[in-house]
């Protein structure tokens, strides 16, 4: 009897398989068996916020979960938010805003933020600092990542708003 488990994943829209032992977490099958590498290893306990991913639409620390308990859900890494080398407007944002320094953790702060948005598209500064503080930086002292938040929140409802009246 084998202690692996044939499970496939969508990540990214696309289907892939996977080999895994029930213990393996997602983080670990993204990075290793897929070779999404965005998704990044921190403390491995939850705390940071450098693995996060949106599962479903909601931002999980893929540290956390097992591969197996994502089986039939949805996923999304970093790799998702450009489209044909082109970076999305949170990317474009947090480079125009200097929201990244040595960048370990911005891959986490945009699928928080991505997930965040797509929730409360209309947030105020100051949902959107309580939001972020649920990720770990040691660089930038959270302002600037809020800023570009902040400018990527406005720049959707304006595009929402003029798509309305068109």
């Amino acid at each position: 009897m084998s202690d692996r488990h044939l499970i496939v994943l969508n990540v990214n829209g696309e289907p892939h398989e996977a080999l895994v032992e029930p213990r393996k977490t997602l983080l670990d099958v993204l990075r290793h068996d897929l070779g999404l590498t965005g998704t990044h290893v921190g403390c491995e306990h939850g705390v940071c916020g450098a693995c996060t991913v949106l599962v479903d639409g909601e931002p999980v620390r893929a540290c956390l979960m097992f591969a197996v308990q994502a089986e039939a859900a949805e996923i999304r890494t970093v790799e998702s938010l450009s489209r044909d080398g082109e970076l999305s407007d949170l990317q474009r944002s947090f480079s125009e805003h200097h929201g990244l320094q040595c960048g370990f953790c911005t891959p986490g702060f945009l699928m928080l933020a991505e997930g965040f948005l797509a929730q409360r598209p209309d947030a105020g500064r100051e949902e959107i600092r309580e939001a972020v503080s649920a990720n770990l930086c040691r660089c930038t002292g959270y302002q600037t990542v809020v800023d570009a938040i902040e400018a990527t929140a406005t720049r959707r409802c304006h595009a929402k708003q003029k798509e309305a009246t068109a």
